[in-house]
C-alpha cells in the first residue's frame, strides 16, 4: 500500500491541483457518498414495504397519515427538508440533555434522518403502485388456494410488486444519488464537498467540479447496469418468445 502510495504521489508530482493530498479529499467523499446513499437507501425501502401496504388499506385511520406523509414528502423540495432536520433539531426543548444529541449533533445523522424520509416516501408510493398493478387473475389463484391475505402478500403480491417497480426503483436509486449532493450544505464532507474544497483552494472550478461529475457519472453508470441486470434476470418472463 505504501509503495502504492509512494508511485501515485510520484505520478502526480507536476500536476498542481490533482495531488495526493486532493485526491485523498475526493476519496474520502466518495466513501461518504456512498455510505449515505447506501443507508438511506436500505432503510427507506424497510420502511416503505409495510407503509405501501398501509397506504393501500380500507380503513381511513391507517392509509390517510400514510399518505399525508408521502405528499408531505414528495412535495417539498429535499434541500428544505434537510434545513428543518439539521437546524430544527436544535429547537427541541431538552434534546440536547439526551443520548440523542451525541448523534445528531453530527451533520451525518440529519441528513440521514432527511434522505430516507424523502426516500421512503417515494418508494412507498412506487410500490403502492405496483401494489394495486398486481393482476386480479394472481389474487383469485392464491385465494383458491385457501391462502391468507398475510400469506397472500408475501408469497404473491410482493414479489410481482417488486418486480414491476424495479424499473422505478431504479430511476430511485439515480435520484438519490444525485440528490446526495446537496448534504455539503451541511458540512458534511461528501463528493460536492471535496470539489468545494479543490475549488476553494486552487480556484478551479472546471477542474474541481468535472472531476467530481464524472465520478458521479461513474456511480450511475455503475448502478443502471446493476438494475439493467436484475430487469433481465427478473423480467425474464415478460418478454416474448423467439420465433
Amino acid at each position: 500500500m505504501e509503495a502504492l502510495i509512494a508511485n501515485l504521489t510520484e505520478l502526480l508530482s507536476d500536476n498542481t491541483i490533482f495531488n495526493a493530498q486532493t485526491l485523498s479529499y475526493y476519496g474520502r467523499g466518495l466513501a461518504t457518498t456512498v455510505q449515505l446513499v447506501f443507508l438511506s437507501l436500505v432503510i427507506g425501502l424497510v420502511l416503505a414495504v409495510p407503509l405501501a401496504i398501509g397506504r393501500g388499506s380500507q380503513r381511513k385511520w391507517i392509509k390517510l397519515p400514510i399518505f399525508f406523509y408521502t405528499y408531505v414528502f414528495r412535495g417539498t423540495p429535499l434541500l428544505v427538508q434537510l434545513y428543518l432536520i439539521y437546524y430544527g433539531v436544535v429547537f427541541v426543548e431538552g434534546i440536547q440533555d439526551t443520548w440523542l444529541w451525541l448523534i445528531l449533533e453530527k451533520p451525518f445523522y440529519p441528513a440521514l434522518i432527511a434522505f430516507t424520509l424523502n426516500t421512503a416516501a417515494y418508494t412507498t408510493e412506487i410500490f403502492h403502485g405496483a401494489i394495486k398493478a398486481t393482476p386480479r387473475g394472481e389474487i383469485e389463484a392464491a385465494r383458491a388456494y385457501g391462502m391468507s391475505r398475510a400469506l397472500m402478500m408475501r408469497r404473491i403480491i410482493l414479489p410481482s410488486a417488486f418486480r414491476r417497480a424495479l424499473p422505478s426503483y431504479g430511476n430511485e436509486v439515480i435520484f438519490m444519488l444525485h440528490a446526495s449532493a446537496i448534504a455539503s450544505v451541511v458540512t458534511i464532507m461528501d463528493l460536492t464537498g471535496a470539489a468545494r474544497f479543490v475549488y476553494a483552494r486552487y480556484y478551479a472550478p472546471f477542474e474541481a467540479f468535472l472531476f467530481v461529475a464524472a465520478i458521479y457519472l461513474c456511480l450511475t453508470f455503475a448502478i443502471l447496469y446493476l438494475f439493467r441486470y436484475l430487469e433481465k434476470r427478473l423480467l425474464a418472463h415478460l418478454k416474448p418468445a423467439s420465433q
